[in-house]
C-alpha cells in the first residue's frame, strides 16, 4: 500500500510540474461536485453530480471528464446524463454521447472523455450533469490470503478531490461502506466518519487537476462473484419459443483461502467459519420463464429453488460446495421464454428485443459472449446494442438444417449489471420457410413408406438355378445329415448309460437275469442304430460340401463303435463273474483296464460332438 501511495504521489508531482505549461480550459468552471462512492459491492460505483458554469465569453458545446489511467483501465461502464430541474419539477435524465479523446497539453497518465452537451451552453449559464462510473476489480483483497476463520478485508484507493481539467469551486466526497467495521482510512482536513459512511469535504476553490490520494481499508464479506467467461445462447424458434442457455465459469475473486477447509465448521457456524464464502446465487429471470434447469458436467443439480409469480421468476442456485476465495465452479442454466413477449415486427423486418447481460445479481463478467441463433433462411441481419461490443457472424448446424442457422455473436469484456440493457437484432424471414422442416419430415416418411412397399412386393430371392443357390441347398442337406447322425450318437450314448445302470443294479441286487435281459434289449437297439449310420455316411462321403466336416464325422463314428465294444466287453466280464460267484475285488481288477479306456473314449466322443456343433 505504501509503494502504491508513493507512486500516486510521484504522479501528482509530475502532474503539478506539467501544469506550468499545460493548457487550462478556462471557459468552464465546476461550481459544485457531489461524489458518492458505493463500496457495498465488489463492483464499485461512483455517482458524481456536477454543476457546470460557463464563465467565458462564448458558448461551449463540449465538457471534458478525466480519470487517472490506473482507474480508467478498470472502467467497465460509463454514462453521462443531463438533469433538468430540481425536486418535483425535475425531468427525466437525458443520456449524453461521449467519446475517448486526447487532450492537447494535458498532464500525462490521465484519460479524457469528451461529453457532447445537449445544446451549446451560453456564457453565464449553467447545467447539471450526472456522471456514473462503474469499476471492475477496483477493490483489492488485503491481505490476499485468509484462513476459514478470518473476515475478508479489502483496500480501495481514490482521490479526495474530483480530478478535472476545470477549476472546482466546491466539492464533497461520500463513501458508503458495507458496514461500520473499518480497519483504517486516510484522515484529511474536513473528514468525518458516521457509521458506515466516510465523508470528505467540503473543499473550496481548487485549481484544475487537483489530486489528493486516499485509501480505505475495511471489512467486506460480500461475495466477489466473477464469471471468467459466460456464453449466452439465445435461440429463436418461430414455433413459439425463445430458448436461453447460459454457460458459466465462476470464480470467487476475493481473498484466497489459506489452509484447510472444514465443512463441519462451515455448516455449524457459516457466519464466522466462512464469512467471506458464498453458497448461493440469485438469478432473476423474466416473468414467464419455463422449463428451467440447472446442471453441470456431472448432471442435474438438485440444490436449487424456483420462485415464480406474474411479475418475476427467481432461480436460487446453490453450487455443490461453498465458494471460497480462488475457488472455481462451472454450471449451465437453461430456460424457455414465450416468443410473443420478445419478438416483434416493424418496417418489414422482425426484431428480437431482449436483455444483454446475465440474470445473476451483482455478477462481474470478464468475458461475455452473447450468441443470437436465428432461424435458417434469415437474411439482412443487423444488431443494435446501446454500448460498444465486438460483433461477428457464425453459422450453426442443427437438426433438419440444410445450410445452417445464421448466428450473430456479440462480445463484451468487463460486463457489469449496468450492461444488462435491452438490445435488438433485426432480420428478415419468409413465413413460408416455416413449412420447410414439416415438409422435409413428411417427405422423408413418405419415401420411407414407399421404399417399404417396394421392398415387400419385390422378389429379391436368389435364382434357383444359380451355383450359389445349389451350394446352399447342398449345405442344408449336409447339416440335416449331420444333425441326424448326432441324434443317433446321442441315442447310442443313452443305451450305454442304461447298460452301466444295469451293472450298478446287478452289484446292488445280484439279479443276473435282469441284467442279461437289459443286455439283450440293448444289443437289439444298437444293431438297429448301426444300420442307420450307413446311408448317412455314404451321403456325406459323396457330397463335396461335406469335405470339411467328413473327417470329424468318420472319427466320431469310429470312436463311438470302439466305445460300444469296450462297454459290451466290460458288461460280459461282470455278468460272467457274478454267475461264477467271483468276489467283488476280483471283478474290479478284471474290468479296470476296460473302464480306463471307456472313460477316455467317452471324453473324446463328447469333444467331437462339441466340435461338430460349432461347425
Amino acid at each position: 500500500m505504501k509503494m502504491r501511495s508513493s507512486r500516486i504521489q510521484l504522479l501528482l508531482l509530475l502532474v503539478s510540474l506539467s501544469l506550468l505549461s499545460s493548457h487550462v480550459l478556462s471557459d468552464l468552471v465546476i461550481s459544485k461536485v457531489d461524489r458518492r462512492v458505493d463500496l457495498t459491492s465488489h463492483i464499485v460505483r461512483i455517482i458524481s453530480i456536477v454543476k457546470v458554469e460557463n464563465e467565458g465569453d462564448s458558448p461551449v458545446s463540449n465538457f471534458f471528464l478525466a480519470f487517472p489511467d490506473h482507474q480508467a483501465t478498470n472502467l467497465a461502464f460509463f454514462s453521462v446524463a443531463h438533469i433538468d430541474g430540481k425536486g418535483k419539477t425535475r425531468g427525466p435524465a437525458v443520456g449524453l454521447p461521449f467519446q475517448l479523446v486526447n487532450l492537447e497539453g494535458a498532464p500525462p497518465a490521465i484519460t479524457f472523455y469528451s461529453v457532447s452537451l445537449p445544446k451549446e451552453l451560453p456564457d453565464g449559464e449553467s447545467l447539471i450533469l450526472e456522471v456514473l462510473a462503474v469499476f471492475a476489480h477496483a477493490l483489492r483483497p488485503f491481505p490476499e490470503e485468509i484462513t476459514q476463520d478470518n473476515y475478508q478485508l479489502v483496500l480501495f484507493q481514490d482521490s479526495s478531490y474530483f480530478l478535472s481539467p476545470y477549476a472546482v469551486k466546491s466539492q464533497t466526497l461520500t463513501m458508503k461502506l458495507p458496514d461500520a467495521r473499518v480497519e483504517s482510512y486516510t484522515k484529511l482536513e474536513s473528514t468525518k466518519i458516521h457509521g458506515s459512511e466516510i465523508k470528505y469535504g467540503p473543499y473550496e476553490d481548487l485549481p484544475p487537476f487537483s489530486f489528493s490520494p486516499i485509501a480505505v481499508h475495511f471489512e467486506d464479506n460480500h461475495p466477489f462473484v466473477i464469471a471468467e467467461k459466460l456464453v449466452r445462447e439465445i435461440e429463436i424458434s418461430h414455433w413459439g419459443n425463445v430458448q436461453i442457455t447460459e454457460y458459466y465459469n465462476i470464480i470467487h475473486g476475493g481473498a484466497h483461502l489459506k489452509g484447510e477447509f472444514s465443512r463441519l465448521d462451515f455448516q455449524s457456524s457459516p457466519r464466522t467459519r466462512g464469512a467471506s464464502a458464498f453458497n448461493r446465487l440469485i438469478a432473476k429471470l423474466p416473468p414467464r420463464a419455463h422449463s428451467v434447469y440447472y446442471r453441470d458436467d456431472i448432471g442435474n443439480i438438485s440444490t436449487s429453488n424456483l420462485y415464480s409469480d406474474l411479475r418475476k421468476t427467481e432461480l436460487e442456485i446453490e453450487p455443490r460446495y461453498p465458494m471460497f476465495g480462488g475457488w472455481r465452479t462451472a454450471f449451465t442454466i437453461g430456460y424457455g421464454l414465450p416468443l410473443k413477449d420478445f419478438l416483434f415486427e416493424a418496417g418489414g423486418k422482425r426484431f428480437l428485443n431482449i436483455s444483454y447481460g446475465s440474470p445473476v445479481s451483482e455478477l462481474l463478467i470478464n468475458d461475455l459472449i452473447v450468441k443470437v441463433i436465428l432461424p435458417e433462411g434469415s437474411t439482412e441481419i443487423s444488431a443494435f446494442v446501446p454500448f460498444h461490443v465486438k460483433e461477428w457472424p457464425e453459422t450453426k448446424l442443427s437438426h433438419l438444417d440444410i445450410a445452417g442457422r445464421p448466428v450473430i455473436v456479440l462480445r463484451k469484456e468487463s460486463a457489469v449489471p449496468e450492461h444488462n440493457q435491452h438490445f435488438q437484432v433485426y432480420y428478415k424471414f419468409n413465413s413460408l420457410s416455416l413449412l420447410r422442416e414439416p415438409l422435409m419430415l413428411i417427405s422423408g416418411f413418405f419415401f420411407l413408406f414407399v421404399a417399404c412397399i417396394v421392398y415387400m412386393h419385390a422378389d429379391v430371392t436368389i435364382s434357383k438355378s444359380s451355383a450359389s443357390y445349389l451350394a446352399k441347398l447342398q449345405w442344408d442337406e449336409v447339416q440335416t445329415a449331420v444333425h441326424r447322425l448326432q441324434s443317433i450318437i446321442n441315442n447310442c450314448l443313452a443305451i450305454h448309460e442304461k447298460l452301466e445302470a444295469s451293472l450298478r443294479e446287478l452289484s446292488r441286487s445280484g439279479n443276473v437275469q435282469a441284467c442279461k435281459a437289459t443286455r439283450k434289449l440293448a444289443d437289439s437297439m444298437l444293431r438297429d442304430l448301426s444300420k442307420d449310420f450307413k446311408p448317412l455316411l455314404s451321403f456325406l462321403q459323396t457330397c463335396p460340401q461335406a469335405a470339411q466336416i467328413l473327417p470329424k464325422v468318420e472319427e466320431l463314428v469310429a470312436k463311438e463303435k470302439e466305445l460300444q465294444e469296450k462297454l459290451l466287453t466290460k458288461h460280459t466280464i461282470v455278468v460272467d463273474s457274478y454267475e461264477r460267484k467271483v468276489g467283488g475285488r476280483e471283478i474290479e481288477n478284471r474290468v479296470a483296464p476296460h473302464q480306463q479306456k471307456i472313460t477316455v473314449l467317452r471324453q473324446e466322443v463328447d469333444d467331437l460332438l462339441e466340435f461338430i456343433d460349432e461347425i
